[in-house]
């Protein structure tokens, strides 16, 4: 791969596993209600699940997906209402938990690493971000080692991009110990996840 592609990419897959989208709110919400150390699990779910798909994706699976578009469709609805659920669970959650080892005991449980990496499978964002990596910087002639290598950027500059939602979540821990305020946060959280599927909706639509 030319090392000016190589820097696009690199500024790609930050700026798309930067920016909000489910999996960065639902770890945000996790930093908040959770605090740093249990969302660890969830956070590399998110980063190596993600990192696998776009792998997938490269060897052949999108090449599929686009000759059988019957099961890119079943996908998407799954998508939505997986994530139309945690919006709703989102919402009802109470107040902030504790971290382990003080206070009383928390109720709920974050996102373990194999829910987190199953979820990038019906994620919408995920699957755009995953066919136009791959579609865009794969080079035609080494195509499974740039496909690979894109995959492996991915994994390399998402864990600290999507990381700084869940320690931005600890931060607020500080500022939404007051029940009726987190209550507020976690709503505005899903709130926002639902707002997440407009892209697809919309899409769905045209």
């Amino acid at each position: 791969m030319p090392f000016d592609m190589f820097l696009a990419l690199l500024l790609f897959a930050f700026v798309t596993s930067v920016t909000p989208g489910p999996n960065n709110l639902m770890l945000l919400a996790s930093g908040v209600n959770f605090g740093l150390r249990r969302t660890v699990p969830h956070l590399l779910g998110v980063g190596l699940g993600f990192a696998v798909m776009v792998a997938l994706v490269g060897l052949g699976l999108g090449r599929v997906l686009a000759a059988w578009p019957q099961a890119y469709t079943a996908m998407k609805v799954a998508g939505v209402a997986y994530l139309l659920w945690l919006a709703w669970k989102l919402a009802g959650a109470g107040a902030v938990r504790p971290e382990e080892g003080g206070g009383d005991a928390p109720r709920g449980r974050p996102m373990t690493f194999l829910g987190a990496a199953a979820f990038q499978w019906v994620n919408p964002k995920g699957w755009v971000m995953a066919v136009t990596a791959t579609a865009t910087y794969s080079v035609p002639d080494r195509f499974t080692a740039s496909a690979l290598l894109v995959a492996l950027v991915f994994g390399v500059v998402g864990l600290p991009a999507s990381g700084s939602w869940a320690v931005f979540g600890v931060w607020l821990r500080r500022w939404l110990a007051e029940p009726r305020i987190v209550r507020v946060f976690n709503v505005s959280m899903a709130v926002l996840l639902v707002l997440s599927l407009w892209p697809l909706v919309a899409e769905g639509w045209r």
